[in-house]
Formats: C-alpha cells, sequence, structure tokens
C-alpha cells in the first residue's frame, strides 16, 4: 500500500492530509484546481469527481484512496447530487475497474445529524441526516458497503466531527479530531489486514462525546488527542454565541437549524 490517490487535495482537511501522509506514502492529487502550494515532489492531476473517465484515469495504479473530494457543507440538490452522489459512484466505480485494494471515504456526522445529543450513538444507527449534504454522505456510505460486499473493495467509512488543531466551542469539545488521529483511522483503512467493510467516527480522545467509537478501538485505532484539553477556551468561545432552539438540540448543530420549519415538538417527542 504505496501509492495513493487523495481527492479534494486543495481543501482545508486535504491540506492538512498531504503534509501528514507524504513521509508514509507516495501521494496522487486530485481536485478541480491544484493546490495553491503544489510541490515539486507531488502528482497532481486535474479532474472534476462528475468526470467518471478522468476520475478514473486519476485512479489508474494506485493501492487506495482517500476520498475526501466533493461539497463539503450544505448546498443546493443539484450541487450536491453532482459533488457528492455522482461524484462518489464515479470514485467506487473507477476503484472497482481500476483494481483498487481500498477506499477510505470520509463521511461525516451529519449523516446521524439529527440524533439528540442527551444519546450516544454508535456506528450501527440508522442514518438521520441533518441536511442534503448529510444525505449524500448516507449515500456515500451504503455504496461503499455495496463496493465492499459485491466487489472486495475493502473500505473504511469515517463519520468524521471537525478536523481542527483545537475545537473552538461547545460542539466541538464532542466532535473534536485532531489532523493526526485523522491519519492514524485512514492507515486503518488503507492498512489494517482482512478489513472488508467497516464505519467508525472521526473523533480524538474526547470526554464529552456523543458517540460509542469502539468499534474503531477494536481496529487498533488509539487517539491521542484530547479536547478536554482546550475545554476553558472552547467554553469561553461558546458564552459569546447566540442559543439556537434547534441547534443547540441536536448533534448536527446548525445544520439542523438550517431551513427548519417548526414546531420543534413534532420531533422531539419521537427522540
Amino acid at each position: 500500500m504505496r501509492r495513493i490517490l487523495l481527492t479534494g487535495a486543495a481543501g482545508k482537511v486535504g491540506s492538512l492530509l498531504r503534509v501528514l501522509l507524504q513521509p508514509v506514502y507516495d501521494l496522487v492529487l486530485t481536485d478541480i484546481e491544484p493546490p495553491a502550494d503544489l510541490g515539486a515532489s507531488e502528482t497532481f492531476i486535474a479532474a472534476d469527481l462528475a468526470d467518471a473517465a478522468a476520475i478514473e484515469r486519476a485512479a489508474g495504479g494506485v493501492d487506495g484512496i482517500v476520498h475526501l473530494g466533493g461539497q463539503s457543507v450544505e448546498a443546493p440538490w443539484e450541487t450536491i447530487l453532482r459533488s457528492n452522489i455522482v461524484g462518489t459512484y464515479n470514485l467506487f466505480e473507477a476503484a472497482r475497474k481500476q483494481g483498487v485494494k481500498r477506499v477510505v471515504y470520509a463521511s461525516s456526522n451529519h449523516a446521524v445529524g439529527f440524533y439528540p445529543r442527551s444519546e450516544t450513538i454508535g456506528t450501527a444507527v440508522l442514518p438521520l441526516p441533518d441536511t442534503r449534504y448529510g444525505v449524500s454522505k448516507a449515500f456515500g456510505e451504503a455504496l461503499g458497503a455495496l463496493y465492499a460486499y459485491k466487489y472486495g473493495v475493502g473500505v473504511l467509512c469515517i463519520r468524521i466531527g471537525n478536523v481542527s488543531e483545537a475545537p473552538a466551542d461547545e460542539r466541538r469539545l464532542a466532535i473534536w479530531l485532531k489532523p493526526e488521529d485523522l491519519v492514524s483511522l485512514i492507515r486503518i483503512g488503507l492498512e489494517r489486514e482482512d478489513l472488508l467493510y467497516e464505519v467508525v467516527y472521526g473523533m480524538s480522545d474526547n470526554a464529552r462525546r456523543w458517540w460509542d467509537n469502539s468499534r474503531a478501538s477494536e481496529l487498533g485505532y488509539q487517539p491521542e488527542g484530547r479536547s478536554g484539553d482546550f475545554a476553558s477556551v472552547a467554553l469561553a468561545a461558546q458564552a459569546g454565541l447566540p442559543a439556537d432552539e434547534i441547534g443547540d438540540r441536536f448533534q448536527g448543530g446548525s445544520f439542523c437549524s438550517e431551513e427548519f420549519q417548526g414546531p420543534l415538538s413534532r420531533i422531539v417527542p419521537k427522540i
């Protein structure tokens, strides 16, 4: 597992991962536009995820794929459809055609964002997406299962929380993911023997957590980051934020409150 394709390489998380993954793998980078700081040793292939032929060319000769590309926040359905539905299908189909051994799929906590913060959930819960974006991530998880069980592509889906150097507010104390811990999960997805299909949560060692990540631990995940180390700063920042009657109740935060049509009583008794 030496040559890895990283999609979405020009994005925020992709830029972080390029630095951390370079000492371990030979990286092929793809995005619509090249990263501004593209190095002489980096291989870049311009490709739109909606262009099946371009994505298949980019996947040629790689051992594994880390799929970060696509629309990363809520957007109109046409944008989500092109980038995250059609694009993710093209990615998995390229992996199948090119004989790629592993795909690490960047899913999202927003695939389950309408679970309440009072509930601790595992990876086997039913999807409760909070947005069209969250729907697309649930779709990607299901697509990964199809390609794993039908075609034998090893797939790890990571329901990523918030990747950053430090959690910025109270919600992110629960879902924070240190970049180095994301690399640890990616390496499990690419390197663990006999992995067929798994779903894990992308979070560090967070005391204020809403997710049961025991499956990740069983796969060998040992996070080094602890959001509690930043609690005083994050809680101080939270105190300056306006209250959100909807978002403050649910794990998806403001993704839940955006476009929400009340009353809240319609769903609170059901969860």
